[in-house]
């Protein structure tokens, strides 16, 4: 049997589709999809889990139709603005993940004041994956080998990690995904190498405290397994 995970990654699909059935816009679904995401964070606080990443923007949602990500910025822009208090608040502590090269410098100003604003807070860690891509972060990470000249030779897969977006963050225990969905679409590659996997069929906007409890429950019943 397994402890509770450490780490566990939220892949919040389904938002677009919960607006549908709903009659609703797709921003509409994205903002039912951040009060989840806000109503589930004391759970998460409640049950030590000292890390809790969601993948909120990748690098390829920015081919999505242009008003809903602006809709998306106009979002992000609300949430960290007047929700930043809360967070700090709850003790819980912001990390961005992914690239910001080529990001609206208005966008980065207010991801990295919440960054700082919570860099204090010990209560748990909500890593939130922005314009990230799983195979990009390799990339990058492997650019940033080549510039330091490290020898092949002496290249491991623990020197590798320390060049990841974020390389203190710890590898995923637990990856959630919802609406039915069974697959990965490029989110932590690299933590997600032993990680289990569970599948729920609701939307995201309607995954709740149970949902996790269930989750976390089937994780705890499974024997984890490194190749062995």
């Amino acid at each position: 049997m397994s402890d509770i995970p450490q780490h566990i990654g939220i892949i919040m699909d389904g938002n677009r589709r919960w607006a549908k059935a709903h009659g609703l816009s797709a921003i509409e679904g994205h903002r039912a999809g951040y009060k989840a995401l806000k109503a589930l964070l004391p759970a998460v606080k409640q049950a030590g889990i000292p890390y809790f990443t969601v993948y909120a923007f990748s690098s390829e949602n920015w081919s999505r139709a242009k008003d809903e990500v602006k809709g998306l910025m106009q979002l992000l822009k609300w949430v960290f603005t007047n929700e930043l208090k809360s967070l700090i608040k709850e003790g819980i502590k912001i990390r961005i993940i992914g690239s910001l090269e080529n990001i609206p410098d208005d966008i980065v100003k207010i991801l990295r004041k919440a960054e700082k604003a919570t860099a204090q807070n010990e209560a748990g860690t909500l890593g939130i994956c922005f314009n990230y891509g799983g195979q990009h972060e390799i990339v990058d990470a492997t650019k940033k080998i080549i510039a330091d000249k490290l020898e092949p030779a002496k290249l491991t897969i623990e020197k590798f990690a320390k060049y990841l977006y974020e390389p203190d963050i710890p590898p995923i225990d637990l990856i959630i995904r919802t609406s039915g969905e069974q697959r990965l679409s490029n989110f932590m590659l690299w933590r997600a190498a032993y990680s289990e996997l569970v599948f729920v069929h609701k939307h995201w906007p309607d995954f709740n405290e149970t949902d996790l409890d269930n989750a976390i429950k089937e994780y705890s019943e499974r024997q984890r397994r490194y190749g062995t």
